[in-house]
Parts: structure tokens; sequence; C-alpha cells
């Protein structure tokens, strides 16, 4: 519990309703690697599904166990395939919490008559376990999932080293397919790894020279890509120490390729001394009283001497005078904090890293202090100085994080900044606030390049418009080209001229047309010199429907008066015939009464 049912009928079988279900198990090893595909097809056959009560699996449990239990898996010293075939997700190191299992996997091999048996008691394994694992035993992994965990499996795949991910069919009919494409993936990529961790201080870079003498650039120069069978591959090796081990002691480095067996090592051997030590002059001359050795180019001092030439005992070290003479100003520290007054001079301390120096007379500059950009020293475009960026050409700034370089500032006209900005830093910042964007060249509010060049081109063109009275100065930067026809207008072009095509009205509504191009502060322009005017109107057409339209008001006039006239005379014949009616009852009734 609580990823299985502990009820003892769902112990037997797990599965609801009819349907017969193998008790829940971890993992269990049904055939050890062999050549008998009869046996694994009859084997595979005879296996029964099992069921939890979540959906993730124990997919990692089994994973290890077929890593490390090289004797019953029947691993040979070959190229290592590992097949994860599923439907579902994993768990992983934590989720045994819920069940109260804390101990971490142990990856060792825990199979008893072909069972794991520990998984009550180790908690699953961590993806680092599962990597440090399949890396340790050349095991090259291949997911075949379905589609709807293809993006979980996707993310396992990019955190272990040469693995693969497929898409599996619903009936797992493509399964062989899958095995050959993902196999031919691997097979195809050479990437190398130290083994284990590099000694203290020591660091490689690689340099891949692979097929057709391509340089790679994948995994940092570790990787070649696109690698059949019989192609070669060649990897150079540099290996840099900041730093000597212990006199005499010899460092070990293995390198071998991801997923195969072979390995290269290579023993170093540190030389921290000079040759030219053996060689020293003793009681030198050249040292102060002849109080040193002299070898390679240095006095190196006889006990209780010190300076750069041993000119001073150790007893004279301290005093209050030859401090003075290592201190930059009163009250400051001595040689800055950063090294120590030896007869009045400073000697700076040596850092781990031996590329980080203090420098100066009183050890007040250091080459590693400065300002830093993208977490680089200068910006990666300069080197460190007394604590000051000294930046390559085409940058400034305190942290050489300025670019003087204007060729990202160029606007398609090949203006710096569209001529409505400054470029600082490699990035145009915009003077007119209506244009925005890298190169200033966006004016989301501007009506468009076509309205406002609008007047400048009639003007030009038929000497109308608003600006007609001022055109030869509002429009002297105008280069203007008349065309008889519109096929001959030049069509839009891409960099480094872009053209617009444009349609615009007159006040007298007429339409013409002109294409327009910016060439080093020239609006070149052709124009249609042909306006297209409306036609005017037909007066007879006019005449003739404003005579129908009245005669044809004046019938339906005369046709709604016809009609409210018999309307009335109708109501009045019907008033006549009711009070008739009347009269009759009235003598009726009269002549009732006198008889």
């Amino acid at each position: 519990m609580p990823y299985i049912s502990t009820t003892p009928a769902r112990l037997l079988n797990p599965c609801t309703g009819n349907q017969n279900c193998t008790s829940p198990f971890s993992y269990k090893n049904v055939l050890a690697l062999t050549n008998k595909g009869d046996e694994f097809n009859h084997l595979v056959g005879q296996q029964q599904i099992s069921g939890n009560l979540d959906s993730p699996e124990g997919g990692f449990d089994a994973i290890m166990q077929v890593a490390v239990c090289k004797e019953q898996i029947g691993w040979r010293n070959v190229t290592r395939l590992l097949v994860f075939s599923t439907d579902a997700g994993f768990h992983f190191a934590g989720d045994g919490k819920l069940g109260g299992i804390v101990l971490p996997n142990d990856g060792r091999c825990h199979l008893e008559n072909n069972m794991y048996t520990m998984s009550h008691y180790y908690d699953y394994p961590s993806i680092a376990h599962l990597v440090q694992k399949l890396s340790e035993h050349n095991i090259q992994t291949i997911f075949a999932v379905t589609e709807e965990f293809q993006s979980v499996y996707q993310e396992l795949k990019n955190l272990i080293p040469k693995s693969a991910v497929g898409t599996l069919s619903a009936n797992s009919s493509n399964v062989i397919k899958l095995i050959i494409d993902a196999y031919n993936s691997l097979s195809s990529e050479v990437i190398l790894e130290p083994v284990g961790k590099l000694p203290e201080g020591v660091s490689l870079s690689y340099k891949s020279i692979c097929k057709n003498n391509v340089v790679g650039t994948g995994e940092d120069g570790r990787k070649c890509s696109n690698i059949s069978i019989g192609d070669e591959v060649h990897f150079e090796i540099s290996v840099e120490s900041q730093k000597c081990p212990s006199p005499g002691k010899q460092e070990v480095i293995m390198i071998k390729p991801q997923g195969f067996t072979e390995k290269v090592e290579v023993i170093l051997d540190f030389i921290c001394d000079c040759e030219c030590a053996a060689k020293g002059e003793p009681n030198s001359k050249k040292c102060f009283e002849s109080s040193g050795t002299f070898e390679c180019g240095a006095c190196k001092c006889n006990e209780g001497r010190i300076g750069q030439i041993c000119e001073c005992s150790k007893d004279e070290v301290r005093t209050d005078d030859l401090d003075a003479n290592c201190r930059k100003d009163n009250g400051t520290d001595i040689c800055s904090n950063n090294g120590d007054c030896v007869c009045g001079t400073c000697e700076c301390k040596k850092r781990d890293n031996l590329a980080e120096v203090y420098s100066g007379q009183y050890c007040e500059c250091d080459n590693f202090n400065c300002d830093r950009f993208n977490n680089k020293l200068c910006g990666g475009h300069g080197r460190c100085e007394c604590r000051k960026c000294i930046c390559d050409a085409n940058y400034t700034g305190s942290a050489c994080d300025c670019s003087i370089d204007t060729s990202t500032c160029l606007a398609r006209n090949g203006q710096i900044c569209n001529g409505r900005g400054e470029c600082e830093c490699g990035t145009c910042k915009c003077t007119d606030s209506k244009f925005q964007g890298p190169t200033c060249e966006v004016c989301p509010t501007c009506p468009g390049v076509c309205p406002e060049h609008k007047d400048c081109v009639q003007c030009l063109t038929f000497q109308t418009g608003e600006k007609k009275d001022t055109c030869k100065e509002d429009c002297k930067n105008f280069h203007l080209v008349r065309v008889q026809k519109t096929e001959e207008l030049p069509q839009p072009t891409d960099q480094p001229f872009p053209r617009a095509i444009c349609k615009e009205r007159d006040e007298n509504d007429c339409w013409f047309y002109f294409t327009l191009a910016v060439r080093n502060d020239t609006n070149e322009v052709h124009v249609f010199e042909k306006p297209e005017c409306p036609a005017g109107p037909d007066i007879i057409p006019i005449v003739a429907g404003v005579v129908a339209g009245i005669v044809m008001i004046g019938l339906a006039l005369l046709l709604i008066w016809k009609l409210l006239m018999i309307i009335h005379d109708r109501r009045e014949f019907a008033k006549f015939e009711k009070e008739k009616m009347n009269a009759i009852w009235d003598t009726v009734s009269w002549l009732y009464i006198i008889l």
C-alpha cells in the first residue's frame, strides 16, 4: 500500500471482473538473453498482465535489476541494448515514502528465483542513480512507449545518455521497426566522456574530427553524428592542470565512448620543478653577501635570509620602518591585505587558480575582480588589468558589454536606426517617440509611407495639392520619374532598398499611382502620369429620370387621393344606411302607440 491492494483476494488476482491477472510484482526475469527465438516467443505468449491502484509502474526497479544482474540477465561483452516498453509513467526515488519505505536503493542485484525480492525494503531508484548504473555497465536504453507518454519519456531520454525514444502503436505491431530505428540512431553517434571524477584542478577539452573531416560541434566537441559502420572519426583531447598535486603523485584519467566498453587510460605525470633548478649555483655572488643559491634566474635564499636577492634577514621583516614601505597610504592594510611585506617590499599571495594573480607595488591590483557581463569577466570581450576592463576593439563599457559595431542598427534603407534614433551598444534608442522596433522602423500610429509622401508626389507631378506653393522647398529630396503605363512601375523589392506601391486620391477624387523607395536620404518616386478620374454625369438619363420620377409621384398622389375619397364615400354611405334604418323603426313605434 498505497500502490497495491493488500486484500488477500486482490493479491492473488488484482484485476476486476472475470479477467485473470497474475499477482502484483515489482520485477521478474522470465528468460535470460538467448538466441532461441521459439522459446522467447513461447514464454512471451504465456505472460499475464498484473495490476495496481495507480497509473505509474515500478519500471525503474526493473531497469536497475537488469543493469546490475549481469549473470542472471546473461550480458556479454558486446553492445548492450535495453528495450523498455510501457504505456504508463514511472515511480522514482521518494515515492516509496508513501508506503513507509525510506531506505534508498542500493544499486545491487537482488534476484532470487528470478524475482526481485527487495521492493518492500528499498525505495525506487533515482534518475541519477539509473544514469550512473546504465553508464557503468555500458547499456544503451530504448524507450518504446505509447503516444500518450511520449513527452514524459522524451524528458527522461534527455537525462539519460545514449538513449532513444520511439512511439509504440496500440497493438505493439511496430516494435521491431522501432527497435531497428532506435538502434540505428544510437549507433550513428559517438560521444566521449570521462569515467569517474577528474583529479582536482584538471580539466579536459575536446575536438572531434568527424566524417569527411568535418569538425564536430555537438556536446562541446565530444560528439560525432551520422556515423555509419566502417567510418572513422578522430578525437583530440587536451588536458590542462591548474595546480600541482603532491610531489611524485601520478593521476589516472579514463576516457570512453558512451555505450561501449573500450576505454583509454591516460596517466598524468606532473612536472612541477624546472630543470634549471638542478643546475643552481650555491652561495652565488649574484645574491646578497652570497647568502643564496642562484637558480632559474633568481636567488633561492639560505635559511634565515629573505628578499629578492636575499638582502634581508627574517629578524628584520616586521619592523615598523619596513612595514611603512608596504602601505600605499597611511592607515591602509599592509600590501592591501593581499600579500606579505618582505624587506620593505610586497610579495603578493598566490591563488589556487594560477591564472588569477595579484599585482602592483602594494598588491593592490588583480586580474579577476573586474565587472562581469553574462557571468563572464569583462563580458568575454576584454582582459582584466588592475580591476579594470581593457576592452577589445569594437567594445566599450565598464564590463566591455557595449558593442560599438553599428551593423546591428542598420535599417533596411541603409540608415542607422532609420535616421530616427541613436545606436547605443549595438541597439537602437529611438529619439522619435512614434517609432519603435530594433531599427526604429515600426510606427504603429503613422498613417503609412504612401499618405506621408502623397502631397509631394502630387505637387511635383500634377502641380496640385496642399504643397503646390511650397513644393520646391518641402520636396527637394524627391527624385521623380514619370512612366506612361502602370506596368512600367517598378515592383517591390527586398534589401537593400524596399519599395512601396501606392494608390492615393486627390481633391478631385482622381486616383494616381506611384512607387517609392528611399536611397541614401533621397526618395525615388516612379509615378504614372495619367490619373484615373471619375467620368462626368450623363444629363439626359438624369433629366429623364427626374421627369419620370415627378410623373410617378403625381400618379401615386392621385391614386392615394382617389383611394381616400372612396373610403370616405363608403363611410358616408354606411352612415346614411344606418340613419335610414333608425328612421323606419321610429315610425313603426309611433303607429303602434296610436293604435
